[in-house]
């Protein structure tokens, strides 16, 4: 483990992570995760979000019977083409309440189960929703403390909103983790349309591309939707859909601006990295190992395996654990005692 200067070692009651004898490889990690681990769907309530340009985005709040009303809250970001269903949202949501902290899954535009009114839709660097719901929630409950994770393209979305805010990030806004993050983009594109990852890239256009088609039916002009139909990789989806639907001048200039690494030196809240070395859907050669040397205000957690999401743990398939849930809720919990609440020159009192 990698530990900034200035900061204290949060509680550490979890070992490091021991992957599923029986799910050694990448791609077993990331699949099992993403069709077994969560549990059962929760009883969702559902809050419409309605944002400042006439759109909105649903949040689904993780109600328990335990909430005091003093707990602090957990806000989730899910990845591409995820939602507040996905596995390994449910699962850290179910870890949160296990812990004495509330949770809410904020689901990106489209992502909730209907079509977004605006000809946007969300991408890799969008971080005005997030600022929206965030003011939003610290307004209503002041002095509440807020913790925030983000997986793969949310864990994205979320490093850059802390890096564009830096000190200005709420006081209520404690610390964040961020799991399986696509740190440079184009690394990432390129990586999920060639060998074994191309498998997802193709799962994911599947559903971006029926949403883009949906959207040039609303707005003639918008896109070209015979050309949405003939794309067939990811790189072509954000130069022609991408790009042009959210103000980027081509793929590669999306890409540039969009990616979570050069905004790293801005953060100033505690926010722990966890990736994995062999993620099917990021060179190892792109996490951020220098970034976190030079910044009191990043932990990382490179593990050697965990695939995508998955770090999956456990001596056979019907008794396994999640190690990434409870890193999260660890850290987490662990700024929230204070342990890690410190300046850069390593002082308590923040």
């Amino acid at each position: 483990m990698q530990r900034s200067k200035g900061q204290t070692a949060y509680d550490e009651r979890v070992d490091g992570f021991r992957p599923a004898w029986w799910l050694r490889g990448a791609h077993g990690q990331t699949v099992w995760r993403r069709l077994f681990g969560g549990g059962p769907e929760p009883s969702y309530r559902r809050e419409r979000f309605e944002t400042s340009d006439g759109d909105f985005v649903d949040l689904d709040w993780f109600d328990s019977e335990n909430q005091t009303g003093d707990r602090p809250l957990v806000v989730v970001l899910h990845g591409l083409e995820g939602s507040s269903r996905s596995n390994y949202v449910i699962g850290l949501l179910r870890e949160a309440d296990r812990r004495g902290w509330d949770g809410v899954a904020m689901n990106f535009r489209s992502c909730s189960g209907e079509l977004n009114r605006r000809p946007r839709f969300y991408h890799s660097g969008e971080t005005g929703d997030l600022d929206e719901v965030l003011s939003s929630l610290t307004a209503r409950r002041p002095g509440r403390s807020i913790g925030l994770v983000g997986t793969s393209l949310g864990g994205n979305v979320l490093l850059k909103w802390l890096g564009e805010h830096g000190e200005n990030v709420p006081a209520s806004v404690r610390a964040a983790v961020a799991v399986s993050v696509p740190f440079d983009l184009a690394a990432a594109a390129y990586r999920i349309d060639h060998g074994l990852s191309r498998i997802y890239g193709q799962v994911f256009l599947r559903t971006l591309k029926e949403k883009a088609s949906a959207k040039a039916g609303l707005y003639p002009g918008l896109l070209d939707a015979v050309e949405v139909a003939a794309i067939r990789s990811f790189a072509v989806f954000d130069d022609r859909v991408t790009a042009p639907l959210h103000g980027f001048s081509s793929g590669q200039d999306y890409w540039k601006r969009a990616s979570a690494t050069p905004g790293l030196g801005g953060i100033r809240k505690p926010t722990l990295l966890i990736n994995a070395s062999d993620d099917p859907f990021l060179p190892s050669a792109c996490l951020p190992r220098d970034a976190v040397a030079r910044s009191p205000w990043l932990t990382a957690e490179f593990t050697r395996r965990g695939g995508h999401a998955g770090f999956v743990e456990g001596g056979r398939p019907g008794a396994v654990s999640y190690w990434v849930d409870r890193k999260a809720m660890i850290f987490l919990d662990s700024v929230f005692r204070g342990d890690l609440d410190r300046d850069e020159n390593g002082r308590g009192g923040r």
